[in-house]
């Protein structure tokens, strides 16, 4: 077998053009990673020293991955090289490499040492409270945010905060001030660090970036769509000497704006490279024609991108089928009715479905709908619902004022709480304990919350971004809400000691899953998290105005194209069976509301769809699994 025997004629050209640059738009389910491995192995075949080549991309995962196959590749062509010099990592840890180096011209010690996230977060916290900064303004998780976003698009930060009032200006710039004073007297770098300093290093000592640039000859980059603009900036200045540089990618994919991505720098490929390349990749070896038609629908609408349209020689499929449930019950009750549909009657294994959602709260009444269906599960990206930290917590809380002798509880909010004011806490524990003969479930979390300021501690304690790309603190909230509304349930149950008793035994009995153990599991996941993943069968669930797109993007044209791609990312994880679902009525984060489908769902061609409306049903089929 040699590298193009399993290629088709684009990726082969893909492989082959070695010189100058090149621009590989790379449709889903295309080959992306199978071209670009198969072009290092093609570049190491035509004797390009290991050392001469650099391939970046996002995660170690990926570069393990690339790394594989590499391997495989050149073991089939039984080639005799030694690759140990070739680099394929991520862009941090080759910033990490040139900083190792170099990092003595910005008058860094070279024992440097990197400061991960909770690093980051707590030095923040100090200087913050050095500053004294009111409670309630400028949390740390803001002002690191503010100062990531500065460092990814090169930018001073003068200019970032440009048109905030004066106070809230100052303070920010005083925090950074502090804040670099406080790391540069550490000797520490934080992640954006590993890539703006070999930019400044690159910049400010030519002799230096060139010594880079005749070393790596060959470059380049997996998902260019997801670059930030000081990523885009290091492989610029590499690739200036020689211009090798191959970049590849899915503008129609670009979903992570909210990291400070800029999709553009693929837009601006060509204004880049004037004589680059460009070769699409439209073949899609992964779904059915019809599915690959409805995502070309809804992502057509979008004005920035560049055109193109897969098209696959696998039959033309099943219609897309778009259901309209009466509230997120139903909904849940219906999605694994028909899941069991699929595993028993036509086989597919519960690990090739998938169940995608917007955000993470949503997992909720879907998770509740595979414990009371017996069937296993697992949600991928984020913790089960019952398991996260702030569920957990709320929970204990509850059991600790229920029944005071609770020795796990009390020790679990100790540890939220700290000791002295867990002290204090503790004294009110009668009186709280009074509230449960009078306060139905719902209403006691939320006295709770407010007593113990529970939301200001996720404010303080969380300052990342979470799966969904909403700020981790908001999404931990929303959990909380979500909490309270199965809570609320209860709020005529009569008796209320005994409505808590009942609500605390709920939420036990829904972690109880037989199927734990089992190695075939159905997969539960924000549709971020879906990206790069392919199923035999994907249902959406919660396709409505407001949910997705998200309601923070319906004023912002930008963000409502990334919402669109968003989707787009959805449909093309499916191979063979696609359900898009909306409800008309969706209770979430304690909230009931009235809701209209997707506008993405209305854009779907009609020939292209069955429609469904589960209150023309007069039935709903049992749910059995063994």
């Amino acid at each position: 077998m040699n590298i193009f025997e399993s290629l088709n004629d684009r990726q082969i050209e893909a492989v082959k053009t070695t010189e100058g640059p090149v621009l590989i738009l790379a449709g889903a389910g295309s080959g992306k990673t199978k071209t670009l491995t198969h072009r290092i192995a093609y570049l190491l075949s035509q004797d390009i020293k290991p050392e001469n080549i650099l391939a970046v991309t996002f995660t170690n995962k990926a570069a393990e991955e690339m790394r594989n196959r590499i391997k495989k590749l050149l073991e089939i062509e039984n080639l005799k090289l030694k690759i140990e010099n070739l680099f394929v990592g991520t862009f941090h840890s080759f910033g990490v490499k040139v900083l190792r180096h170099e990092i003595e011209k910005l008058d860094y010690k070279n024992n440097f040492v990197i400061y991960d996230e909770d690093d980051v977060f707590s030095l923040a916290k100090s200087i913050r409270a050095e500053l004294n900064f009111p409670q309630d303004k400028l949390k740390a998780g803001t002002l690191i945010n503010i100062i990531s976003k500065a460092k990814s698009e090169l930018k001073d930060l003068e200019e970032i905060v440009a048109d905030a009032d004066e106070l809230y200006r100052n303070r920010i710039l005083r925090f950074n001030e502090i804040y670099k004073r406080r790391m540069f007297a550490a000797n520490a770098v934080d992640f954006d660090d590993l890539i703006i300093l070999p930019v400044k290093i690159f910049q400010k000592f030519p002799e230096i970036l060139n010594r880079y640039q005749d070393q790596y000859k060959y470059i380049l980059v997996d998902e260019y769509q997801d670059t930030n603009h000081s990523q885009y900036t290091l492989i610029n200045l590499l690739s200036q000497e020689y211009k090798n540089i191959f970049a590849i990618g899915d503008p129609d994919q670009a979903i992570y704006g909210w990291r400070h991505a800029d999709f553009r720098n693929i837009l601006n490929f060509e204004r880049d490279y004037p004589n680059a390349k460009v070769i699409k990749l439209e073949e899609n070896y992964r779904s059915t024609q019809n599915i690959l038609s409805a995502a070309h629908e809804i992502i057509s609408k979008n004005v920035e991108r560049k055109e193109k349209k897969l098209w696959t020689q696998n039959p033309a499929g099943n219609p897309i089928e778009v259901v309209e449930a009466g509230d997120e019950r139903d909904e849940a009750d219906f999605i694994i009715s028909k899941i069991a549909d699929l595993n028993k009657n036509l086989g597919v294994d519960l690990d090739k479905i998938v169940i995608v959602y917007r955000t993470n709260a949503q997992s909720r009444v879907l998770e509740e709908a595979c414990l009371y269906a017996n069937l296993p599960y697992r949600v991928i990206g984020a913790v089960k619902f019952y398991q996260r930290k702030e569920i957990k917590d709320i929970l204990a809380y509850l059991r600790l004022i229920l029944n005071p002798d609770d020795e796990i509880s009390e020790k679990r909010i100790e540890g939220v709480m700290g000791k002295k004011k867990f002290a204090d806490f503790k004294i009110n524990l009668p009186e709280l304990n009074k509230q449960t003969e009078f306060l139905p479930p719902a209403e006691l979390i939320k006295n709770i919350i407010k007593k113990t300021n529970y939301y200001d501690y996720l404010n303080q304690k969380f300052s990342g971004i979470d799966s969904d790309g909403e700020p981790e603190s908001e999404s931990r909230i929303k959990n909380i809400r979500e909490l309270i509304g199965l809570a609320s349930k209860y709020d005529e149950a009569g008796e209320t000691v005994l409505a808590l008793s009942e609500f605390l035994a709920e939420t036990v009995l829904m972690q109880e899953n037989r199927n734990d153990n089992a190695s075939r599991k159905l997969n539960l996941m924000t549709l971020h998290s879906a990206k790069g993943l392919e199923f035999d069968a994907v249902f959406i669930a919660g396709c409505e105005e407001n949910l997705m797109p998200h309601s923070r993007s319906i004023y912002s044209l930008p963000e409502l194209e990334e919402e669109r791609r968003l989707c787009y990312v959805g449909l093309t994880r499916a191979k063979k069976y696609l359900w898009l679902t909306f409800v008309k009525s969706r209770g979430l984060w304690s909230e009931r509301n009235e809701v209209l489908p997707s506008r993405f769902v209305m854009e779907l061609p009609p020939h292209l769809v069955n429609f469904r409306s589960l209150a023309d049903d007069f039935n709903v089929p049992e749910i059995e699994l063994d």
